[in-house]
């Protein structure tokens, strides 16, 4: 697909704008929508999908068709007969002379079962093409938000690296200092370093897969981004509304994109069993010719001819090898392979739906949870500390006292943003999420 000029202004600035400035998720969705090839694939497709009722409707119309041709003669004449009479009325000899001449031929369908059904059909594919980019609009949202708080979590678990790391190097310096005071043990040393050596690793695998989420993101958008904004103080936990599953489940039978493309996917093949029925059928068309044909150079000088036709043509099939009955019964076949794919793919969003209003519900509870967890991990880890300097807690003790701070501090943020993306979902499931969800999810930004 082109894009015109004021589109590869927005798109520059789009650009620009990501990598001067912090982006939030609108930012990220609305460079998506124009830079994303999965995203410009299902446009281009719904395009090609939009001709099919063009391509449909022609079958109902009138198609006429020109026809031209010039075509040089020779004809050879010779008499063998040996009356003297005849010899004289008869000459042996060529001629040469040219023809040509140019028809229109016209035929417009009166009846024809198989072109009203393939007409209904391509109705039906316009529906399906419009449904799949339905679904890649809503797509594009969930990627959108998935990759970027991918990136997120991506972020917090190297700064919160880091922080466990220095944190744990101080134990090590302190570990050391008492060892050589002689109010500790090596074994405190040993865990300690065990432990730092151990954090090390988790570093470097943590700036790797930021690394590659960042990636993901720029592969996106098409373009690197300086820096993201952050859950900030707006972030709040709402419960679904309607605070009811089975009422989610019902409007997601009524308008889940996934159910209207199976939908139109069973009518399209009920109309192929329509189609493939007509072929039993006889056709009737009108049929209109006109021709002009002209003779140069020809025994008795140039002459035109004009021929015009107008009629009724019938045409019944009788007998084509069993094709027609072949086809017939495997237009069925795939018909009702189309009504089982509708039944499983209405059962699969009852079942998307409910894990994705279980995944909001769920992941409050969890949120509020870890909120609590991280209260409690930051006194035992003060408590730790403390229990140390009075000889009550060891070095192990606070080692472990701060793995355990660091990763419900590492959870929180990860549960955090799983509800906001199982809000997304759960609007994608009944049929509903649109941008301005996701701008209620960028509030939360800063």
């Amino acid at each position: 697909m082109k894009l015109s000029g004021s589109a590869i202004v927005v798109s520059l600035a789009l650009s620009l704008s990501l990598r001067a400035n912090a982006a939030d998720l609108l930012d990220i969705y609305h460079a998506a929508q124009s830079q994303d090839a999965v995203f410009a694939s299902a446009r281009a497709a719904r395009e090609a999908g939009q001709e099919k009722l063009t391509q449909g409707r022609s079958l109902l119309l009138p198609s006429v068709n020109f026809n031209a041709n010039t075509t040089g003669n020779r004809v050879t004449t010779t008499y063998g007969t040996t009356d003297p009479v005849l010899s004289q009325l008869l000459t042996s000899g060529t001629l040469d002379y040219n023809t040509h001449g140019y028809g229109v031929n016209l035929v417009q369908p009166l009846f024809r079962e198989q072109n009203w059904a393939a007409y209904n059909q391509s109705e039906l594919q316009v529906l399906i093409s419009e449904a799949q980019f339905k679904l890649a609009e809503q797509d594009i949202i969930l990627r959108s938000a998935q990759t970027y708080f991918d990136v997120l979590i991506a972020q917090d678990t190297v700064q919160l690296t880091a922080a466990q790391k220095s944190a744990i190097s101080q134990q090590l310096e302190q570990a050391k200092r008492n060892f050589e005071v002689g109010t500790a043990t090596v074994t405190d040393t040993y865990e300690a370093q065990a432990r730092y050596d151990l954090i090390v690793a988790q570093e470097l695998v943590s700036a790797s897969n930021l690394e590659i989420k960042r990636r993901t993101l720029q592969q996106l958008v098409n373009a690197d981004v300086s820096e993201l904004n952050v859950l900030g103080g707006a972030f709040k936990l709402d419960n679904p509304d309607p605070a009811d599953v089975q009422k989610w489940v019902d409007q997601a039978q009524h308008g889940n994109y996934q159910i209207a493309q199976a939908q139109a996917a069973y009518e399209l093949a009920e109309q192929e069993v329509a189609r493939n029925r007509g072929g039993h059928l006889p056709t009737v068309d009108l049929v209109a010719n006109y021709g002009k044909n002209t003779a140069t150079g020809g025994m008795f000088g140039p002459t035109d001819t004009r021929t015009t036709t107008v009629g009724v043509q019938l045409n019944l099939p009788l007998f084509q090898g069993g094709a027609t009955q072949s086809r017939w019964r495997e237009a069925a076949a795939n018909r009702e392979k189309a009504r089982q794919d509708l039944e499983n793919t209405r059962r699969n969003v009852e079942l998307q739906t409910r894990q994705a209003y279980l995944g909001v519900v769920s992941g409050i509870a969890q949120v509020q949870a870890l909120q609590q967890a991280l209260k409690s991990s930051t006194s035992l880890l003060d408590a730790s500390k403390l229990g140390q300097e009075v000889g009550v807690r060891t070095n192990l003790d606070v080692l472990n006292a701060q793995q355990q701070l660091y990763s419900t501090r590492r959870d929180l943020y990860q549960a955090q943003y799983n509800y906001l993306v199982s809000q997304l979902r759960l609007k994608a499931a009944a049929g509903t999420l649109d941008e301005t969800d996701l701008a209620r999810v960028n509030l939360a930004l800063h």
